[in-house]
């Protein structure tokens, strides 16, 4: 059900945000918290179906356990692709072969895929539904600020709607993403890094079937990413300089569809343009503080990561599993939800691995988006290594599939 917004309402959690990792958590503290808690998401993308923006998502394994605790899987199946393979490359864009350096198998146990592709759109709508069928409370308003975020250590915590209205809740969640002005005005600085990238997105039909194979070719000028979509489809993520990019978007579709065939080859048969491309800029940026005062931080809003490893989406769904797990654990013992104790155990369980994470899909494009010749034979030599170490393989896979370390309940698919 989706309100407007009143004078004022109390909850006990309200999210700024109606993206995936706000309207997952909702779904999670719903599940845990009964519907005698009063949480509340605000955003006016709420209002509108298929707030997608035309790309599509890998979910890792763990997040597709999430997906399944939270009852959302079910709205997603028919609609997921299964990764069954992954290609790994490393070559010019004029070679005209491109041997696979790097294979992984697609299963991280069996019969169990690692991952699965599935259309922002899709997600966003699912995850939409399912609150509504939930009762939660969406309202169609931007929080504006909130009220001496920074200083706020009350039992409460105040969120100003754009509309003049207002909400109090023991903690305000900012779900509100990357350019997130609930951060801002909290005075929560970031670390920051422009690539000077952009990632051209666009969707291909394919003649032949991929037969849910995967490909990332590692170019000079950054990877080019190729993902198996249901129905002969599939998602490409192609980096270039942000001017490249610009201009490599408003080619006609016969020439952009040449681009792609030089970097993807022919072995998909002859490809159709299902969507036009979209160039989306890259960087890389964390929080220094993932909360402060009741204002605690998730997904795009807490850290963006290159889309070399595929791990953005999922790096805010274990945001979510965590944070979740740290209120209902909070709640059950009669603790303050918004307390400092509460968001210091989510900070820790997340900064560990949002810091691994940035450093190894930083460390990947600086490695691998450049033509020197003595660093891509290094580079093929330890790809050629790594291929031939199995159980290797396998821990990076566990590692790509969201089982790395601590893992939340709700990541190994148990209920809160």
């Amino acid at each position: 059900m989706v309100e407007t917004a009143k004078t004022t309402q109390h909850a006990d959690i309200a999210i700024a945000g109606g993206g995936y990792a706000a309207l997952a958590l909702a779904l999670a503290l719903r599940q845990g918290l009964g519907p005698q808690a009063a949480v509340l998401v605000c955003d006016p993308v709420l209002a509108r179906p298929s707030a997608g923006d035309g790309r599509a998502s890998a979910i890792a394994a763990a997040g597709r356990r999430l997906l399944e605790a939270l009852g959302v899987w079910a709205r997603l199946a028919a609609s997921a692709q299964p990764i069954r393979e992954m290609t790994i490359t490393d070559s010019r864009t004029g070679d005209a072969v491109r041997p696979a350096l790097l294979t992984f198998a697609g299963e991280v146990e069996p019969g169990e895929p690692s991952a699965y592709i599935i259309e922002n759109r899709v997600l966003h709508d699912a995850l939409a539904a399912a609150c509504r069928d939930a009762g939660l409370t969406l309202l169609a308003r931007p929080v504006a600020r909130a009220q001496d975020t920074g200083k706020d250590t009350g039992e409460a915590i105040t969120a100003h709607l754009n509309d003049g209205s207002r909400v109090t809740a023991r903690l305000l969640v900012a779900a509100d993403g990357g350019r997130s002005h609930l951060r801002e005005r909290a005075g929560i600085g970031i670390f920051n890094r422009d690539y000077g990238q952009s990632g051209i997105v666009a969707t291909l039909g394919c003649e032949r079937d991929h037969e849910g194979r995967a490909e990332e070719h590692f170019l000079p000028s950054g990877p080019f990413a190729f993902l198996p979509m249901t129905g002969q489809r599939g998602s490409i993520v192609w980096t270039e300089t942000s001017e490249a990019a610009a201009r490599y978007c408003r080619l006609p579709a016969e020439l952009f569809l040449d681009e792609v065939a030089r970097r993807l080859g022919h072995h998909l048969g002859a490809l159709t343009l299902l969507e036009p491309p979209q160039a989306f800029p890259l960087r890389l940026m964390i929080a220094r503080e993932f909360y402060r005062g009741r204002l605690v931080l998730v997904g795009d809003a807490a850290h963006i990561v290159h889309p070399i490893a595929g791990q953005g989406l999922n790096l805010g769904l274990r945001d979510v599993a965590a944070l979740a797990e740290s209120i209902v654990d909070a709640a059950r013992l009669g603790l303050d939800i918004g307390g400092p104790d509460v968001l210091e155990r989510y900070a820790r369980w997340r900064r560990f691995d949002t810091f691994t994470m940035a450093a190894a899909t930083d460390a990947l494009i600086r490695l691998f988006s450049n033509d020197f010749d003595p660093l891509r034979l290094v580079r093929g030599i330890g790809l050629g290594v790594v291929d031939r170490m199995p159980g290797l393989k396998q821990v990076f896979v566990r590692e790509a599939s969201g089982f790395g370390g601590e893992v939340p309940r709700l990541l190994r698919g148990e209920r809160i």
